[in-house]
């Protein structure tokens, strides 16, 4: 099913207002908002215009919560306080976790750092924002999706749309570089990796696969040469103890160390640690043998798109680099080898993304002659006899999508049937997420097989799903709109904001 974007002529579309509707890329290192007007999309300087990334990071304390840049000096001083790399945790958004003595969950932290980006874009536009197009990793699934909009709600951010990462940067490729043809856009950045293959022709952007990892990203190349030098520390100056502050703090210097030898071929660091300091000499070349399986692990997913999308390497007109890893040499070269040919890295990886929201987000509140077509990257179904899953929405397949299907009775005299339904590729229910469960009940005492049960799945083009039953002898239905098994109900949702309203401007930034 095809979704389509409101066409709105020119002249119609003003750009006055008192308020305004931005794109924001939610990311697990930085975030960015951007806006789109009729001069074109840019990308809003934010913190006091010092920068257009924002360090997703927040620090909690006596004083109340801090989030970018100042979160980041805290980092530096007391990382015990401070929040980071929370965005793969988003699947289980109520998931306890403590900083600096405070209890907190993923849920929470998006939720603050979608409030500061919400306050700095009002403070460099001079205009209020209620309304924004946020994006997501094309593999977060239904759970890590309806988390983003709860925590955008909570935020005062009504979501126009979740857009795919991937997507996004297509959409700013596509509409900025007037790419035609069938294109893959490779996003590796500080969390996830995805890899979605589109057809661009004439404004018209069709996903045509998707596929990825909610952990595969950045964090874990950092996290490998930690391991690496924590060995060589322990040469140096035997086995000391290395606690998860310690660690915490040292990833960040992965990172650093990382980003400078993607330029430079070899550099001396310092572990300093407990009062004992390690010095560590590293060459590029040791690097990539390090984060080589990693690197190879990206290229094991781009072969399974092509087979889902069935279509042949060669085809491809262009790769697409998205999100900071794709600096790494190492990943130019594993992409180059793959794709036989470089990768296109004319929009800066780490803005493509945010251009790409922002123009759907002018699309969505202006009209745009550009129609986005995408797909739901994980299968939705149903638990059957057995515990075999039966799939009704596979994936890949375009969004919005509506399919039905009949199932019935197993036992003579049976008048309730449990619908569980479930997210994934595996064939039984243990290899699955659970998304929700319900009861159709009353249904009429007949013999086992005779009864009728419609069960239709409705995904919207956020990929968030409704589910409904209906027994077609009586007519009895119920329908759910499925909340993820995070737990966040209309009830929490509405108790939170209460909470949001009684909050002192004080206490937040």
């Amino acid at each position: 099913m095809s979704h389509l974007l409101q066409i709105t002529e020119p002249d119609e579309v003003t750009f006055e207002s008192t308020t305004a509707v931005v794109g924001i890329d939610l990311g697990t290192t930085h975030s960015l908002v951007s806006i789109a007007d009729e001069t074109g999309v840019k990308v809003l300087q934010l913190e006091g215009s010092q920068s257009e990334l924002v360090p997703s990071l927040v620090a909690y304390g006596a004083e109340g919560v801090c989030v970018g840049k100042k979160a980041r000096d805290i980092f530096l001083q007391e990382p015990s306080r401070v929040a980071v790399s929370t965005k793969r945790l988003l699947q289980a958004a109520q998931k306890q976790l403590e900083f600096g003595g405070h209890q907190v969950t993923p849920l929470e932290v998006a939720t603050d750092i979608l409030r500061y980006l919400k306050q700095q874009a009002e403070t460099t536009l001079q205009k209020e924002i209620r309304q924004a197009v946020i994006t997501v990793p094309a593999y977060f699934d239904e759970r890590a999706r309806s988390a983003t909009r709860d925590a955008a709600r909570l935020a005062g951010l009504e979501v126009l749309r979740l857009v795919n990462e991937p997507t996004a940067a297509a959409l700013a490729y596509g509409l900025e570089k007037n790419a035609e043809g069938i294109y893959a856009i490779y996003d590796l950045g500080g969390g996830t990796f995805d890899l979605s293959l589109l057809s661009l022709h004439k404004e018209v952007f069709r996903v045509l696969a998707t596929g990825g990892d909610t952990h595969l990203g950045g964090d874990d190349f950092d996290a490998v040469l930690l391991e690496f030098l924590l060995i060589e520390r322990e040469q140096q100056l035997g086995k000391l103890a290395f606690s998860e502050l310690d660690r915490k703090s040292a990833l960040m210097l992965m990172r650093q160390i990382k980003e400078q030898l993607t330029t430079k071929s070899s550099g001396c660091w310092v572990l300093d640690y407990q009062g004992c300091r390690s010095e560590h000499q590293l060459h590029r070349f040791q690097l990539d043998l390090l984060c080589e399986p990693l690197a190879e692990s990206t290229i094991q997913i781009c072969r399974k798109v092509f087979q889902d999308a069935e279509l042949e390497i060669s085809e491809i007109k262009g790769v697409v680099l998205v999100g900071g890893a794709t600096r790494m040499p190492l990943v130019r070269q594993k992409v180059r080898e793959f794709f036989g040919q470089n990768g296109l890295c004319d929009i800066d990886p780490d803005r493509a993304v945010v251009l790409g929201a922002g123009l759907q987000a002018k699309a969505l509140s202006y009209g745009s002659t550009s129609l986005l077509l995408d797909v739901t990257p994980l299968s939705l179904g149903l638990e059957t006899m057995g515990e075999v899953v039966e799939k009704i929405i596979y994936r890949n397949s375009p969004i919005p999508a509506s399919q039905s299907q009949e199932f019935t009775t197993y036992q003579d005299g049976q008048t309730q049937m449990k619908i569980h339904v479930l997210q994934g590729e595996g064939e039984k229910v243990s290899n699955c997420r659970s998304l929700a469960e319900f009861i159709l009940e009353n249904i009429p005492s007949l013999p086992a097989g005779r009864a009728r049960i419609a069960v239709t799945f409705i995904l919207d083009a956020d990929g968030l799903l409704q589910v409904s039953a209906h027994e077609k002898t009586t007519g009895i239905q119920q329908m759910i709109t499925v909340k993820p098994s995070y737990g966040l109900s209309e009830e929490d949702m509405l108790t939170l904001l209460r909470q949001e309203g009684t909050k002192s401007p004080d206490s937040k930034q």
